[in-house]
């Protein structure tokens, strides 16, 4: 299915898809079999292909380096690196906007133009054991101390799911002020791996096979200098909201590139299978089930390229929030179902990991969680709806 979109959308969109399919598929398999992991030189090619085709620094402006591209630029250009499975997408720097907002001078010298390189990388320290998409309940603290040596602020707390951790040599970590007049504000910090009190409780294993862990740290009296503190006296929520909003959009777009490649693969085997005598594409029961998952991938590109158009024309902040989240909540429940029907399509073949279809069926499950469960998008959208009315859709 084409859809209208500006012609630099349509030349990126091209350019991702050429690359995704030529270096990047061809390998699913391999990393499957291999805990996610490609050899050291095709990961390297890949990265080096990555930005070729423009998938890195895709948030920032041209002024720094980076892409500049706009919001649906890089919806389309998530979009087709949703359709690998393995996380194999994920081999381009891709520091955020926000970062440029919220970072001082010096931070953004010291930490995100090395992000934009590759220098540095990155992990966010954010869910706890009990505050996952309720940020506000994380219970991790900071204190700030004065004086001595300087000011620096005292980290305490346990977070889980720290996705490539194991990549990173710095987090993103989210605490709330233990005292003063601002007790209670939550606050975003840079800690370097490898700080005294920083230690792994454990490194969990997840339902999908990629190159980064997700470890469970434990931060015990870290002792980071203000400098690092992000935002200076600013609450660090604001900070953590845009990378919501920018994330839960982007996952959107992927789920859309997954659902356009299991729709694909599974039309081909349907055609060229044969079932009594004809092939499975001509009985109508798998008809219905390719014509439903073509319909709600329509539905939920058009979603998703509407809210990302809305957003470059500078749409109200709280209804961006909104929009943001349907689209999430719509493209991961309905990648979820087209993943469904595209193993009982290939029958016994679909549960082989050997199957695009089983490997995004067991993949796509983390969707509907991760960035905010689908039961908080439907809490957000539902505030959305009794604070502003329908408007919130307009």
């Amino acid at each position: 299915m084409t859809m209208p979109l500006p012609p630099r959308a349509r030349e990126i969109q091209a350019r991702v898809r050429a690359f995704v399919d030529a270096e990047l598929i061809p390998w699913e398999v391999h990393a499957e079999m291999h805990d996610g992991l490609v050899p050291e030189d095709v990961w390297t090619r890949m990265k080096a292909g990555a930005k070729e085709a423009g998938l890195d620094n895709m948030d920032l402006p041209e002024s720094m380096g980076g892409r500049g591209y706009t919001t649906l630029e890089q919806a389309v250009a998530q979009e087709q690196t949703g359709r690998v499975t393995n996380a194999l997408g994920w081999c381009a720097n891709n520091p955020q906007k926000w970062m440029l907002e919220a970072c001082s001078p010096e931070q953004i010298d010291r930490l995100i133009k090395p992000l934009m390189t590759g220098a540095r990388h990155e992990c966010y320290a954010i869910t706890e054991a009990e505050a996952g998409s309720d940020v506000d309940a994380i219970q991790s603290t900071a204190q700030l101390v004065s004086g001595g040596e300087g000011d620096h602020y005292i980290l305490n707390g346990e977070k889980w799911h720290v996705t490539s951790a194991n990549l990173a040599d710095f987090m993103f970590f989210q605490a709330k002020i233990a005292d003063g007049p601002n007790k209670g504000a939550h606050a975003l910090f840079f800690v370097d791996q490898g700080t005294p009190g920083v230690e792994i409780v454990r490194t969990p294993a997840y339902t999908h096979n990629y190159r980064a862990h997700h470890p469970i740290y434990r931060f015990t009296d870290v002792r980071v200098p203000r400098k690092n503190r992000i935002g200076a006296e600013g609450d660090g929520m604001g900070f953590t909201y845009a990378w919501f909003r920018h994330e839960r959009l982007m996952i959107a777009a992927r789920c859309c590139g997954a659902a356009e490649r299991l729709i694909e693969e599974a039309t081909a085997f349907a055609k060229q299978r044969i079932i009594f005598g004809k092939p499975l594409a001509e009985q109508q029961a798998i008809q219905f089930m390719l014509a439903d998952s073509l319909t709600e991938l329509f539905a939920a590109r058009l979603m998703t390229y509407e809210t990302a158009r809305a957003i470059d024309e500078g749409s109200d902040l709280k209804t961006a929030h909104a929009q943001c989240a349907m689209a999430k909540l719509y493209a991961s429940e309905m990648a979820g179902r087209v993943a469904d029907r595209a193993v009982q399509i290939f029958g016994g073949r679909g549960y082989m990991r050997e199957n695009v279809a089983e490997r995004f069926f067991r993949e796509l499950r983390v969707d509907r969680i991760w960035e905010g469960a689908s039961e908080i998008q439907r809490v957000i959208i539902a505030n959305g709806l009794l604070k502003r009315g329908v408007a919130v859709v307009e």
